[in-house]
């Protein structure tokens, strides 16, 4: 069996087992060009994979990615009779540390609002108070950009503040509340949308680009980091990555919970409502949200004092 047909075939088991396996396929694919496609799955080297492994750039968390998926893809051929040995490393260069979000501060938020509707590069298809509604309900709500660009007008039910986010990362589907302000903000749209896009479908796109075309991910990637550049939003902590779109979603959780130790309530029950809200699988996946800034420091510090001198007058 050749290295292509492999790959084919263990894609297709992934997700029969219920993955998306997108990503992965997408490495897996890009290894079969670099071995040839159809070399045979018992002829594949060592060196082949060390080179494709290595890459051109220094060693990052992708090199890990990527061994990880060629280890399951050996170790799937070799269940199965197609090779005898994994072509794999025994020696693991030392993983980086983990890659660390960046917090907007509400000044941030508001200056890149603010910079919207007097930038005038974005790019042809998105237009400015399209961005502007999906920079808010990202912000607004937590929601991942796949999920904001999937909404249709029927899962936006503005007269009972309530989103349907369908078929997400973990093929769940879940109900999202949102508040007046955000309810405010896409009523707004939705009457921009009707004004400006009169003959656009009504079971298309809640979030439409001009022409009525849907709008691309990266076509919004690429406006929000010319938006970033023009309000002059840099991150000055040494990070490797400007602060992204994807930022926004970890700004939510991390004011979210910051306002809840101001207000004194129960965070650790709270973090299990959060974390349903954000539509993850395990808890563990908001507590990677949750990054720790000096405010929020302090909060849960005071909350913890609070708590010692009561515990302390009762002893």
């Amino acid at each position: 069996m050749n290295i292509q047909d492999l790959v084919t075939k263990y894609v297709v088991y992934r997700r029969a087992l219920g993955e998306r396996c997108n990503t992965t396929e997408n490495v897996l694919r890009s290894f079969c060009r670099a071995a040839g496609l159809q070399t045979l799955v018992n002829r594949i080297r060592s060196k082949v994979v060390a080179d494709f492994l290595a890459g051109t750039g220094t060693i990052t968390r992708t090199w890990h990615f990527k061994y990880r998926a060629l280890k399951r893809l050996f170790q799937f051929a070799v269940s199965r009779g197609h090779m005898t040995k994994v072509p794999l490393p025994t020696e693991l260069p030392k993983c980086p540390s983990s890659f660390v979000p960046y917090i907007y501060s509400h000044d941030e938020i508001r200056r890149l609002l603010k910079a919207v509707p007097s930038y005038q590069r974005f790019p042809g298809r998105l237009e400015p108070p399209t961005l502007r509604a999906i920079l808010l309900l990202l912000y607004g709500a937590g929601l991942r950009r796949g999920e904001a660009l999937g909404l249709s007008v029927a899962d936006v039910d503005l007269a009972n503040s309530l989103l349907t986010v369908r078929d997400t990362k973990f093929f769940k589907s879940r109900l999202v509340p949102i508040g007046p302000d955000l309810t405010k903000v896409l009523s707004d749209y939705a009457r921009w949308r009707r004004d400006t896009h009169p003959s656009a479908d009504a079971g298309s796109n809640f979030f439409i680009g001009r022409k009525r075309k849907k709008i691309h991910r990266w076509t919004l990637q690429d406006a929000f980091e010319q938006l970033r550049e023009y309000a002059g939003v840099r991150r000055a902590d040494g990070g490797r990555y400007q602060p992204r779109l994807h930022d926004l979603r970890h700004s939510f959780a991390v004011h979210r919970l910051t306002a809840w130790y101001r207000q004194g309530a129960d965070v650790q029950r709270l973090i299990y409502h959060l974390s349903i809200y954000l539509g993850h699988a395990r808890l563990s996946h908001t507590q990677a949200y949750l990054t720790m800034t000096p405010e929020l420091l302090q909060q849960a510090g005071t909350l913890f004092e609070q708590y010692a001198r009561r515990e302390n007058r009762h002893a």
